[in-house]
């Protein structure tokens, strides 16, 4: 076997002879040969392999406010990359030609974890973020270049869905500083019937990043015309993560593109995005943002307790920054929750394609 075929942990034998994966939720039974339905983890010789070790589909230092994360090291630059594969099946992916991949030649790039970190280091980036594809699947390279990272002084992001087992979930998250996890919709039928999955796994990460970890996290959905965006989808999602997680965790309603198999539904009007983050608002949630259009209110973070404009972004592009190092509104004082480490960066708009050797 090379070297991007390493043994995969979170398995183990039924009494009928096939093996169960216990990474994530589906629990895909294999026999001999088998590969499981994210494809890049199967069974060979009597044990679970990971296929995509030190593999990517590329390499690029992107904004972080492109994950998104709006409350993590503003305006820094991350180094993104992903696999190949996934343990969902949304018909909406939009990352389908990465998520669903099933070769092995997709992915053209490989570092190991102490070249990414290097990496990194030398394009001055505050952090790595692990995305395009969730990684959850590949989790014993996700770990191995978390720690490599943090060597280094550098965080790490994960970008998910949140779809793994309360035993999995426990190492990945303990090696990451941050994540955004996309809540894709707020009802069992839609996980079910769009997704091939369950609800209640991802709510039940969320509560464990919430009361269990130190992990800054913060949550996007997705908005599909006619599948998702209802007043009373929208409101219930929202009166759950008040309740459940507390006010302060940041929201992004995101506009819908057609992709994959979902080309005959038509794009996310701006006009649902405001009406998505005004219910929010009403329901007592303090940071709630609009993705994927131009919104420049939609984007821009306010201080919950004297209303002033405290990060204005354009997009990406961040103007007035009204925060100290440590967070606080510069006008009253307010600790503004997040993750705040010295002045904001003007990495901007720019995505820049980066090849390690």
């Amino acid at each position: 076997m090379d070297t991007s075929t390493v043994p995969g942990r979170y398995w183990h034998l039924l009494a009928d002879g096939r093996m169960q994966c216990d990474l994530c939720p589906r629990e895909c039974k294999l026999h001999e040969g088998q590969r499981g339905l994210c494809y890049v983890r199967g069974r060979e010789r009597d044990r679970m392999w990971l296929y995509s070790y030190g593999r990517s589909s590329g390499f690029c230092v992107d904004p972080i406010e492109k994950k998104p994360l709006n409350h993590f090291l503003p305006g820094s630059s991350v180094l993104s990359f992903g696999t190949a594969g996934c343990n969902l099946a949304c018909k909406f992916c939009q990352n389908w030609d990465i998520s669903k991949a099933r070769e092995m030649d997709t992915l053209s790039g490989a570092a190991s974890p102490d070249q990414l970190a290097r990496t990194a280091q030398r394009l001055g980036c505050r952090s790595i973020a692990f995305t395009y594809n969730d990684p959850v699947i590949f989790l014993e390279y996700a770990v191995d270049c978390a720690q490599a990272a943090r060597a280094m002084g550098i965080r790490t992001v994960a970008v998910t869905a949140g779809y793994v087992s309360p035993e999995a979930r426990r190492e990945f998250y303990q090696s990451m500083d941050a994540a955004n996890v996309d809540l894709k919709a707020f009802s069992e039928d839609f996980y079910k019937r769009v997704c091939g999955a369950e609800l209640g796994a991802v709510l039940d990460t969320l509560v464990y990043l919430r009361h269990e970890t130190k992990v800054w996290f913060e949550i996007t959905t997705l908005l599909i015309p006619g599948h998702n965006d209802s007043d009373a989808e929208i409101e219930a999602e929202c009166r759950w993560i008040a309740d459940r997680l507390g006010a302060d965790v940041p929201l992004h309603f995101t506009a819908f593109h057609p992709d994959y198999r979902m080309r005959d539904v038509p794009p996310t009007p701006a006009s649902t995005l405001t009406r998505a983050r005004r219910i929010a608002l009403d329901h007592g949630l303090r940071f709630v943002y609009t993705g994927n259009v131009h919104d420049r209110d939609g984007g821009s973070t306010y201080c919950p307790q004297c209303q002033t404009l405290v990060i204005e972004r354009d997009v990406y592009d961040i103007g007035r920054y009204a925060l100290t190092d440590d967070g606080h509104c510069r006008h009253c004082g307010h600790a503004i929750p997040g993750v705040f480490d010295g002045p904001a960066g003007h990495w901007g708009s720019r995505r820049l394609p980066v090849r390690i050797q």
